[in-house]
């Protein structure tokens, strides 16, 4: 055990940072800091998001469903720099009070509909365009036990084994082990799964996959908290046929550009208009014109 044993106060209070990459977003208060109006573009669906793995659900769903044909599927991406305070704008907090991306404006309608949490906004998505979720029994019922199952393990990866291991600003065992217990378990509890199916849900892709793969598809392959070697991902055969599987498809190719503001400048898309933006407003092509 450390010597560094932290006896908790009876009451709690907020003295300072509390360090680590995150530490100048993070408060335990809600509401907006700053008054800050949120653009606004021609197209049906405005999202306000960023490439996170929780941001890339939606852009993901958005470009399936544009690939499927369905063209009033149209959006705009507005990037939301978190690390900057962006989602604590007044603007931001009136579609998310919990001050998380992604937040959609659902404007196709008569008065805009505000969306949040990722999966009520891939729910909603998928309900209103009869894509990628059964509408009724039993193979609906299953999309939504892995959509669900995601939202609830998704914290111990990312806010659990992601932040002790990659984000604190020190290194503890304890923490760590805990996490990474969890995280491959349930690593193995999708490994299991996919033994006999081609899709997490069945044998066909729906809203549970575009929910799933960015946070362990993408951690098996290599791209979240420069992991995978520590985790023993390779031993997660099914895992990664899964994800290889998913990363080859177009639209998600499209969706994990989008909002993107880090790693190689032809792979950020900052924001999104239209289709012919990823052919030419990618961020190498921008800086290389300025």
């Amino acid at each position: 055990m450390s010597d560094l044993t932290y006896t908790p106060p009876k009451v709690w209070t907020w003295e300072q940072e509390s360090g680590g990459q995150f530490a100048s977003i993070n408060r335990p208060i809600a509401g907006a800091t700053h008054d800050q109006e949120l653009p606004v573009g021609e197209h049906p669906f405005q999202l306000y998001s960023l490439a996170t793995p929780n941001g890339v659900k939606v852009t993901v769903m958005l470009e399936e469903l544009l690939a499927a044909g369905i063209k009033e599927a149209e959006y705009d991406a507005w990037l939301i720099k978190i690390g900057d305070g962006d989602q604590f704008g007044s603007g931001f907090v009136e579609i998310n009070p919990n001050s998380k991306i992604p937040a959609l404006h659902d404007r196709s309608g008569g008065a805009p509909v505000r969306v949040f949490e990722s999966a009520s906004i891939l729910m909603h998505l998928a309900e209103k365009f009869g894509h990628f979720l059964p509408k009724d029994g039993s193979a609906r019922t299953e999309v939504l036990n892995w959509l669900f199952w995601q939202m609830g393990s998704a914290p111990y990866l990312g806010g659990g084994f992601g932040h002790f291991y990659a984000y604190a600003p020190e290194k503890f065992e304890y923490p760590i082990n805990r996490f990474t217990m969890e995280a491959k378990r349930q690593l193995d509890v999708l490994n299991r799964e996919l033994a006999t199916k081609t899709y997490i849900a069945g044998e066909e892709y729906s809203i549970a996959d575009m929910a799933i793969w960015p946070w362990y598809g993408q951690l098996v392959l290599g791209r979240l908290y420069d992991a995978a070697e520590f985790l023993g991902a390779e031993s997660y055969e099914h895992v990664i046929r899964w994800a290889k599987a998913i990363d080859a498809r177009p639209a998600v190719q499209r969706g994990r550009m989008v909002n993107r503001a880090f790693g190689e400048l032809s792979s950020q898309l900052r924001e999104r208009h239209s289709a012919e933006d990823f052919e030419t407003n990618t961020q190498d092509k921008l800086e290389a014109a300025e």
